[in-house]
């Protein structure tokens, strides 16, 4: 069997491009479509057409595309041009660029007309990628120019719509049969959901970052998970590739979803439903009220007590050390590095009884319970050892909104362009995606005890990015302020 025969190219294609009035689907509106038809390989038809979509056009999307409230004021609704685009599209495969974007506009729209649609989609972005790794850009400009690719009217559906029929035959005539065949598969991917799930699940799911719950039988809270693109994951989940997968698979009822600018949000959001909503299949978080950590004695000066990370202020957690499942565990780490470094057991607190230590009898302790070594110097000696431990101080100046821009806003016109995490003293208080909602958590309470998931989501974070961009809300209360 041939490569043409084992990995078929698809036949029939319709090369899509919408403009639109924003990036949702759920809030924004179409307002113009072009579509490019190819049957057996062969161009069969051209067709555009500006739509009204019932509400303003922002002026920045003006800008971006030309196109005005006036061209679109007499323009037909989409319901009046529904039963042609869905002519033009069904049996074919939906190609764009950022294909789930056009996808979804077109399918919430056919939605709200009560019109079934569904059809495999093939991303141009993910093709380009697989294509040619060695490139870091595959947005629709820099495809363009490294394949010699113009058009006639960019930022114009069908304009657009054209350039990527274009780039469709040059690969045809350029590449290998095989190496395009298998990119073009693998971008499709056909995915096996649970039986008891909506076939056209899967065209619902966004390809960004985000976190997303599974729910069961009753609506009861089966599982919570994140990931950069919540449409890979959630499928592969779905796919139930192992066997504790396939059981959580099974029982799958209902999915709902967050989508965020990017990682950050995804792991904070997770972090929450896990510790607020205790999703029955996910391994359980350390409990912040059954968290310890190491710190000096408030009674004993030379000696390190376990204490309950609850009962810490956040001012002081400089001075605390590790973040420990319980107290036993905080002893034991104490104890093992009491062993390692040859400190004194009696004088930390974890030995009683008179005389000299046992470490001392059998050579482990330098003497400090015999005044051998000098307690200054085995102070010193306990605060380097546990100076890795050390848990960090706060680096801002007090409650802020930490700005996370989505990465993809150049290839991905669907993608969030920034959200504002709300953090004070590492408690994390939500995400705002609006003036309103910034107002709310400026002055939203801390509340108690110490998050020890959401220090450790953001020092892992701070340490990754250490250009952050954030807004200090004791000053500035604009959702659009940007720091200097």
């Amino acid at each position: 069997m041939g490569a043409a025969e084992a990995l078929p190219l698809p036949t029939n294609l319709v090369f899509v491009d919408l403009e639109t009035t924003g990036g949702n689907a759920a809030y924004h509106r179409i307002t113009e479509i072009g579509i490019v038809c190819i049957e057996n390989g062969e161009l069969v038809d051209e067709w555009s057409s500006l739509v009204n979509p019932d509400c303003p056009i922002p002026a920045y999307i003006e800008t971006i595309t030309g196109i005005s409230n006036e061209m679109v004021a007499e323009a037909p609704r989409f319901a009046d041009v529904a039963g042609v685009v869905l002519r033009k599209l069904q049996g074919a495969v939906f190609v764009a660029h950022n294909a789930r974007f056009d996808y979804s506009f077109l399918r919430g729209e056919f939605q709200r007309l009560a019109v079934p649609f569904s059809a495999q989609v093939l991303c141009t972005v993910k093709l380009s990628r697989r294509l040619f790794p060695e490139h870091v850009r595959h947005n629709l400009d820099a495809v363009m120019e490294r394949h010699g690719l113009s058009c006639s009217a960019r930022h114009r559906a069908l304009g657009d719509a054209q350039v990527l029929r274009d780039f469709w035959f040059k690969m045809r005539r350029e590449l290998p049969l095989l190496k395009l065949s298998a990119a073009v598969q693998s971008v499709l991917g056909a995915h096996k959901l649970p039986a008891h799930l909506p076939p056209d699940f899967a065209d619902d799911l966004p390809e960004g970052p985000g976190a997303y719950r599974l729910f069961g039988e009753g609506d009861a809270l089966l599982y919570a998970g994140k990931s950069h693109s919540l449409r890979t994951r959630v499928l592969a989940q779905l796919a139930g590739g192992e066997s504790r997968e396939q059981k959580l698979a099974k029982q799958v009822r209902r999915i709902d979803w967050v989508e965020t600018a990017g990682e950050l949000g995804a792991m904070l959001l997770e972090a929450e439903w896990i510790k607020t909503q205790k999703p029955l299949h996910n391994q359980r978080r350390i409990d912040k009220e059954r968290s310890f950590t190491l710190r000096s004695s408030v009674v004993h000066a030379d000696r390190i007590e376990a204490v309950a990370i609850a009962e810490v202020a956040p001012e002081e957690l400089a001075q605390s050390f590790g973040i420990f499942h319980s107290e036993n565990d905080a002893r034991k780490a104490l104890m093992d590095i009491a062993r390692a470094q040859q400190l004194c057991l009696k004088i930390l607190g974890l030995e009683e009884g008179a005389g000299s230590c046992f470490a001392y009898q059998v050579g482990k302790c330098r003497g400090a319970c015999r005044a051998e070594e000098p307690l200054i110097l085995h102070k010193m000696r306990l605060q380097l050892a546990l100076s890795s431990l050390k848990l960090k101080s706060w680096p801002f100046p007090g409650r802020i909104a930490l700005r996370e821009r989505d990465p993809r806003s150049g290839e991905f016109r669907g993608a969030r362009s920034a959200d504002l995490h709300v953090i004070d003293h590492w408690t994390y208080l939500g995400t705002a995606r609006s003036d309103e909602e910034l107002a709310a958590l400026r002055s939203k309470p801390v509340g108690s005890g110490f998050d020890a998931d959401m220090y450790r989501i953001l020092v892992r974070y701070f340490s990754n990015h250490p250009k952050l961009d954030w807004v200090d809300l004791r000053e500035t209360p604009s959702f659009t302020a940007e720091q200097p």
